[in-house]
């Protein structure tokens, strides 16, 4: 069986994109996936998203970890799916469509995506340290030196550490730049290595960074290695609520791959 797919790139975070409206890809075949998402022996991503039919809203995204498993939300391939929902002409420039934390309304101008996020209420502090969740779990930690960090190794600590164990959280590493812009790397679980960008990391961070009092700005600018995002919200009383992240998302390739099918 050939199976249709494109790539598509958020600030470095990539993802196999497959319109699975028709509901043959086989989605339980855990292994498949994470070889697509192989970059030595398949397509190569973060992450392989299918886009699939919903009764009430433009679409559900499915999402799962190049470990083959599903994930929590993601937020550069939200934004992604999103320019992958406009090629494929189910929407033009706004949507609102399913995921695997609730719903999501978004608008695409060009490359340009601006994802809605959900409301974020709790937010935990480990001394200087944060832990929110932002569709996704994302520990925060704020360092000198960012560039000089080993995501990996570090990052793997404190995901397998306490207090989270074996369910694990993704680990940003942050440095401010100014009143706001702050650098970001991040650990993501289920990759299990640093990737060049994270949206609901850097979502986490802006949130954290303003709960910190770090910034009074509601509109920040996260600097990842992939490039920059930014992030804007409406804060009341603890709450954090109109929550955007917004970037490019764009397609790479497409093409064409054979799958056994027995």
């Amino acid at each position: 069986m050939q199976i249709t797919f494109y790539k598509y790139q958020g600030t470095g975070n990539d993802f196999v994109m497959i319109d699975n409206r028709q509901n043959l890809f086989p989605k339980n075949n855990h292994q498949l996936i994470s070889k697509f998402c192989d970059r030595k022996f398949g397509i190569g991503a973060d992450g392989l998203i299918l886009l699939e039919s919903s009764d009430n809203y433009d679409f559900t995204m499915k999402y799962y970890n190049a470990d083959g498993n599903e994930g929590s939300m993601c937020g550069n391939g939200g934004r992604c799916i999103v320019a992958f929902a406009k090629l494929l002409k189910i929407i033009n420039t706004h949507t609102t469509f399913d995921a695997i934390d609730g719903v999501h309304k978004a608008n695409i101008i060009g490359d340009l995506v601006s994802l809605k996020m959900n409301d974020v209420l709790n937010i935990k502090e480990f001394s200087n340290d944060f832990f929110l969740d932002t569709g996704s779990p994302h520990h925060i930690t704020y360092v000198n030196h960012i560039t000089e960090i080993n995501v990996k190794s570090r990052g793997a600590e404190i995901r397998y550490g306490a207090p989270y164990f074996e369910k694990g959280t993704n680990v940003n590493f942050v440095e401010q730049k100014n009143e706001n812009t702050f650098s970001v790397r991040t650990y993501e679980r289920g990759v299990e290595n640093e990737t060049l960008s994270c949206g609901t990391g850097v979502t986490a961070v802006a949130i954290a960074s303003h709960r910190a009092k770090k910034t009074n700005q509601n509109s920040i600018i996260l600097e990842t290695l992939g490039g920059s995002l930014e992030v804007s919200f409406t804060y009341d009383n603890n709450y954090y609520k109109n929550v955007f992240l917004k970037g490019e998302a764009t397609l790479v390739f497409n093409g064409k791959i054979e799958v056994e099918t027995n």
